[in-house]
C-alpha cells in the first residue's frame, strides 16, 4: 500500500446537518473501517443525477474559473452561459470542459481513488453535492479545484 491518506465520499448527508466534509486523520489512513464507512455511505445515496437539469457552477480550477449557468439534457451539458464577461469568454472557449454534476462527483471519486491530499464535499439534505474541493498534492501549485453548485433545478416532465 502506498503512503498517504485516502479520503472518503458520501452522497447523503446526516440528518443532523447539511455539512459533510470528509477527511481522514493520519491515524485512520488505510483503515478498513474508513473504507467500509465510505462504501456504506455510497449505498445509502438518496440523490441520483437526473437526465435533465440546470444549475449554477462557480468554478476555481486551472482549466475553468468563473460563474456559469449550466443546462444538462440527456446527461450532457447542452448550454453554458457565463454570468460575467470573463465567464462568457470561457464558456465559448472551453465549453467541453464544463462538467455535469455527475462529472464533478466522478472527479471527486477519482481524487479519492488516487489518494489526493484533499477530496472534500458538502451535500444538501437530498444528497446532491453543494461544494467539492480537491487538491491532489498540497505541495504542488495549480492542481487545486473548487466547485460550488447552486441554483440546482431538475427539469420538469
Amino acid at each position: 500500500m502506498t503512503a498517504g491518506c485516502s479520503r472518503t465520499r458520501a452522497r447523503q448527508v446526516p440528518a443532523a446537518g447539511l455539512l459533510l466534509v470528509l477527511t481522514s486523520a493520519s491515524a485512520a489512513c488505510g483503515s478498513t473501517q474508513a473504507t467500509a464507512t465510505a462504501e456504506a455511505a455510497r449505498t445509502k445515496t438518496s440523490w441520483r443525477e437526473p437526465a435533465a437539469y440546470s444549475y449554477t457552477l462557480r468554478a476555481e480550477s486551472q482549466v475553468l474559473a468563473g460563474e456559469f449557468r449550466v443546462r444538462v439534457e440527456h446527461g450532457r451539458v447542452t448550454e453554458v452561459t457565463g454570468v460575467d464577461e470573463d465567464s462568457r469568454r470561457q464558456a465559448r472557449e472551453v465549453f467541453a470542459q464544463v462538467p455535469t454534476v455527475g462529472d464533478l462527483l466522478d472527479r471527486l471519486d477519482r481524487a479519492v481513488a488516487e489518494h489526493a491530499d484533499r477530496a472534500e464535499a458538502r451535500y444538501a439534505a437530498d444528497g446532491r453535492p453543494l461544494r467539492i474541493s480537491l487538491d491532489w498534492d498540497t505541495n504542488a501549485i495549480d492542481d487545486e479545484a473548487d466547485y460550488r453548485i447552486d441554483a440546482y433545478r431538475p427539469a420538469s416532465g
